[in-house]
């Protein structure tokens, strides 16, 4: 070893490092998500791409990944990462009370697609094993980018989340069966499917017994030891080994390695360790599945694309429809209607990643041909790039149709004016329910409005009053009776949408009380320029209150430790409202110090 370094041994971890740390925050700058940005990254440093030119302009070899396989393993451990996550923010309890959605809704949703594309496949002129292989594997829908999509948006826990996650769960586990289904396809030559049937199932039954003991009874003891050595790194180690080893095991058995992980993650969700090991495992995730979406990207061939524009994106639009149809047929035989169904059916009609793997795995059995395996993944590919745009026309188009078949007519029709006066309480999610409940016991009136149709439904049959609409309307807010109402708490989530709700109320009273959730100290100071009554920043709240108890533990009375607490929130009050408030907090610092040394004088 003459102690060199060959640049070339780094380039595929350099250019996914480029991407997530440069590259990506330029795209979220201008408006386009994080994963959409990785795949447009793929689709530029494939083959397809820069790719072509490299035999012609040597230096664009450090600037391109030509083969997918130099990304395979990052990106899978990506997919890994996520489940197992998933698996932490479940449990096997949580699961449970999902079994109608991940076992009824999933079940159907993944048999009826497989049964619709297999047979057009098959009227097409496919063999029966072909069309069964394309149908099943088509079925399935991107875990990753989907899941990925709603956590930055923070929908996991919404209607659409909990539909859309359940039925890819489903998906997930239906892959054991589907290769297990490609195993009796290749064995029929040689007449050994009952034993290749009897010898998959059992590898994968065993593989989830071994994961479930292993976990039940040397994870926790294990991670507890790991622990009483007081090292984070030792801790991370422990954590990662977790992950993939269980990843890999599930591997082994003919599972997928995510599955594997699932498992784990639900198996450690109800231990003390539970946000440690989140907090190790977040930023492997965002990385690596950075490295999966890139994959996806690179596996776009646009000199198909350009070749048979009408034919590929066709077939494209063909699979979503296709499957939209069938997981709103799923949700028809459940007694979902369609209406609340229909984005969760959009967001999944796009192919996804475990068809890259079923599909090569059929080919090298004999069982496809190159030809059909290239056009099935290239589809599968320009639907998966397309999922964050159906994703918006999803949204838009169930906000649109929601009204007409979810919610009961009251919650529809919002209340007259009422002369004696109400709070009116925008968003009705945690913080809203919280300040229902102190008017409640106080006998102060009030009416909620929300625009999550679940929501709404299922506080309708509590009592509540509680109505859909967008506050943002002023036509809304004055059906209402914002003119007669005494304050508004504005508790929503997102910034924009509680600004444009500040400034409707604003407009349509001078003179009114209005109370906002704000993020941050930035935010709240913001919602003051916008001519907000009171910003309570989180960030501050949670400040105060950890003060406040620090201050009880050491000695102090808690009538002087919730004094001071109120003296801080008073001062934080003033000078967030103020627009010189870094002079004024300089000015109260420095007469804090001089009351100090005079009273040590």
């Amino acid at each position: 070893m003459d102690g060199t370094v060959d640049p070339s041994s780094y380039k595929e971890i350099l250019i996914i490092l480029v991407a997530a740390g440069v590259i990506i925050p330029v795209f979220r700058k201008i408006g386009i998500s994080s994963v959409l940005g990785f795949l447009i990254v793929g689709i530029l440093i494939g083959p397809s791409v820069l790719g072509q030119f490299a035999a012609d302009y040597r230096w664009l070899n450090y600037f391109t990944l030509s083969h997918r396989d130099e990304v395979h393993a990052l990106a899978e451990l990506g997919v890994v990462f996520l489940l197992f996550m998933i698996g932490l923010e479940l449990s096997f309890e949580r699961l449970m009370t999902l079994r109608r959605y991940v076992f009824g809704l999933g079940g159907l949703q993944v048999v009826i697609s497989s049964v619709a594309i297999g047979g057009i496949a098959y009227a097409l002129g496919l063999a029966p094993a072909e069309s069964a292989i394309i149908g099943a594997a088509l079925s399935l829908s991107s875990t990753a980018i989907i899941i990925q999509l709603l956590s930055d948006e923070k929908r996991l826990g919404s209607s659409t989340g909990r539909k859309a996650f359940s039925i890819l769960l489903f998906q997930d586990l239906a892959v054991v069966p589907i290769l297990v289904m490609i195993g009796i396809f290749s064995a029929q030559e040689n007449g050994a499917v009952a034993t290749g049937v009897i010898k998959a199932l059992f590898q994968a039954g065993a593989a989830i017994a071994v994961i479930l003991l292993v976990g039940r009874y040397l994870m926790r003891p294990l991670l507890r030891l790991v622990a009483q050595a007081q090292s984070s790194d030792l801790f991370m180690a422990a954590t990662l080994l977790i992950a993939v080893g269980t990843g890999i095991l599930a591997s082994l058995a003919g599972m997928s390695m995510a599955l594997g992980a699932f498992i784990a993650g639900l198996l450690l969700a109800e231990t003390e360790f539970r946000r440690e090991i989140e907090a190790i495992i977040e930023p492997f995730k965002g990385l690596m599945l950075g490295a999966f979406f890139m994959l996806v990207g690179m596996g776009i061939d646009l000199g198909e694309v350009v070749d048979n524009p009408l034919l590929v994106v066709g077939l494209a639009l063909g699979l979503i429809a296709i499957k939209a149809v069938t997981i709103l047929a799923a949700g028809a035989i459940l007694g979902i209607m369609p209406s609340a169904m229909l984005e969760t059916a959009i967001l999944l009609g796009p192919g996804g990643e475990f068809a890259f793997a079923i599909l090569a795995t059929a080919q090298g059995s004999g069982l496809l041909s190159p030809v059909g395996t290239e056009t099935a993944l290239i589809v599968v590919s320009i639907s998966m790039l397309a999922i964050p745009l159906f994703a918006r026309i999803g949204q838009r188009m169930s906000k649109k149709l929601v009204i007409k078949g979810v919610l009961p007519a009251a919650a529809l029709e919002p209340p007259p004016g009422n002369a004696e006066g109400r709070v009116i309480i925008v968003g009705f999610g945690r913080v809203g329910k919280l300040v229902a409940a102190m008017l409640q016991e106080n006998q102060i009136p009030f009416i909620a409005i929300e625009v999550d149709a679940d929501i709404v439904t299922a506080e309708r049959k509590r009592g509540t009053p509680i109505f859909f609409g967008d506050a943002a309307r002023p036509e809304f807010l004055k059906r209402c009776g914002i003119a007669e109402a005494k304050a508004v708490a504005i508790t929503v989530n997102a910034p924009s949408k509680a600004d444009a709700i500040l400034q409707s109320a604003r407009r349509a009273r001078a003179d009114l009380k209005i109370i906002a959730r704000a993020r941050d100290e930035k935010h709240a100071m913001h919602l003051y320029q916008l001519g907000v009554t009171e910003a309570v920043p989180e960030t501050i709240e949670a400040a105060l209150q950890l003060g406040e108890a620090v201050l009880v533990e050491s000695g102090v009375a808690m009538g002087l430790a919730i004094a001071s607490v109120h003296e801080r929130r008073d001062g934080f009050r003033k000078l967030l409202g103020r627009p010189n408030r870094r002079e004024e907090l300089r000015k109260q610092l420095r007469s804090r110090r001089a009351r100090s040394v005079k009273a040590t004088e």
